[in-house]
């Protein structure tokens, strides 16, 4: 038997997790990182330490399988998408890297936005202007901090970073560039008249060459094998966007299919032969398998506000369930169970972390009266999370059929309660992908490709992925659910004038 690893670094955890060929996940560690945060709207993270970060989720990984290093065939690579990590000449960071919840970068998208600068880029790249893709990042410090780029040697996502300390080869990979508008979709390449767009084009050295996903990118060293304790020389293959590894691992492979993830970013996809050119969706990019492009509505939306609402508002509920042996997630599941929809009126608008909407909203709870408790709020939050995923599934079903279901991954997902609200207010099937890490499966199956133990991604995927419910939308519910949904777009559109007033 051979085994695989998938390295997954997100916005609060690096995990490594190792898989057996069909998919089983045979161990799984996870260590947190801690983000830095120097002023409101910077998210940052110390990349030396998050190296070690990686190093102990590896070790940990492999001491916890029972599984010797010599039967690990491959190892691949999530991560999440945006964001900024500089490498120096020196072989060392050049900065802090740079988290995809990151603010700083907002007023070059309204400048672009407004000086058309967001046209002229379209045809090219085919998405928005974010404020924490590596063109705004690149152009804050372009202006604020022009030593760190005279200092930088590659400009790298963060998987590309860990990939770089594997292997001390510098590589980028297409999932990730063609999502942060550094990639012309057209060509493939990247294109100095797009950088030019952004007056970027001093950069256009410091970007490490395109792999895809599967292409492996060297192999580990003899000094990563001795800190991490994988075999030196077994390939390592570039990985993917998290969204992708997700994607894949919840068995997106054709046109039909459509996923949700609700992690910390509130994520929905689907896939097709070409990108959507109309401007309706806020971005388009590369998708792992060869020949599809990834169209996607996303944002910091999703179960990362649940779980600030936990860490702050049932910190006596948490410690009683660990206390009793049992899991907060289970007192969660039980308020909200106990209120119906159609009794609590309260609208939380799941901006904790940023917006779908505007870079300057916050997270907001409107309606609240002396008759409600926490247990409102929650569900409350439950409800608003949804509302955010439906806002995303709405522009993407504009340039597509609906799909007869509608496959869920990430926290959210674990709970039937929740699963259940993601039903009824979509109104769609939803099928609940096998509860495991599957951001670090899919980038598992990168690297069985690479390593020649799957063929192609439609192997991979027949041999690894697997459904373990569907949750069908009640009739019932529909119109209740219509209603508390246009009260949350209506509760948004009167905020907008106001969300300025937060701007410092």
């Amino acid at each position: 038997m051979r085994y695989l690893m998938g390295i997954d670094n997100g916005g609060t955890f690096s995990k490594a997790a190792l898989f057996d060929e069909e998919g089983n996940q045979i161990a799984v560690a996870s260590v947190p990182t801690v983000t830095i945060t120097p002023k409101p709207g910077y998210t940052e993270r110390d990349m030396n330490q998050l190296w070690e970060v990686n190093v102990q989720a590896i070790r940990e990984c492999i001491l916890m399988s029972g599984v010797r290093s010599e039967e690990i065939a491959g190892v691949s690579f999530s991560g999440h998408g945006k964001g900024l990590y500089l490498v120096g000449f020196d072989g060392k960071p050049s900065y802090n890297g740079i988290i995809s919840t990151d603010a700083r970068a907002w007023e070059y998208v309204e400048k672009w936005n407004a000086d058309g600068t967001k046209e002229r880029i379209y045809p090219l790249s085919y998405q928005e202007i974010l404020a924490c893709q590596p063109v705004s990042l690149l152009a804050w410090f372009r202006d604020h901090k022009p030593e760190v780029l005279k200092n930088t040697k590659y400009i790298f996502h963060v998987k590309d970073y860990i990939r770089y300390m594997l292997t001390g080869e510098a590589y980028a990979e297409y999932t990730d560039s063609t999502g942060g508008n550094l990639v012309n979709l057209n060509t493939k390449e990247y294109d100095m008249d797009l950088l030019k767009c952004f007056g970027l084009e001093m950069i256009m050295d410091q970007l490490p060459p395109l792999k895809y996903s599967a292409d492996i990118c060297g192999s580990i060293t003899a000094q990563a094998a001795k800190k991490t304790g994988l075999p030196e020389g077994i390939p390592v293959a570039a990985g993917m966007f998290d969204v992708d590894a997700c994607g894949i691992a919840s068995g997106l492979s054709n046109e039909e299919a459509m996923c949700m993830i609700a992690g910390t970013w509130s994520i929905n996809e689907f896939i097709a032969k070409k990108p959507i050119e109309n401007g309706s969706v806020s971005l388009n990019s590369m998708f792992c398998i060869p020949g599809y492009f990834l169209v996607e509505e996303s944002s910091p939306t999703s179960a990362g506000n649940m779980e600030w609402f936990i860490k702050n508002m049932m910190s006596f509920e948490k410690a009683e369930a660990k206390e009793n042996g049992g899991s907060v997630y289970d007192i969660t599941n039980e308020w909200v169970a106990s209120i119906e929809p159609q009794d609590s009126h309260i609208i939380f608008l799941p901006f904790l972390n940023g917006s779908n909407e505007d870079a300057l909203a916050k997270g907001t709870f409107i309606g609240l009266t002396a008759y409600h408790n926490k247990k409102h709020m929650l569900r409350a939050v439950y409800e608003g999370i949804v509302f955010s995923h439906l806002t995303h599934v709405n522009k993407l079903l504009k340039n597509r059929k609906k799909p007869k279901s509608i496959r869920l991954s990430g926290g959210a997902a674990n709970s039937d309660v929740w699963v259940q609200i993601f039903a009824d207010a979509l109104q769609i099937p939803i099928d609940v992908i096998e509860d495991k890490e599957i951001g670090a499966q899919g980038a598992a199956i990168a690297a069985g490709i690479a390593a020649g133990v799957y063929h192609d991604y439609e192997e991979a995927i027949h041999r690894t992925v697997t459904i373990t419910k569907t949750i069908s939308p009640r009739e019932e519910y529909k119109e209740i659910y219509a209603e508390k949904y246009q009260n949350y777009r209506t509760v948004i559109d009167s905020l907008r004038s106001a969300w300025k007033c937060f701007k410092n």
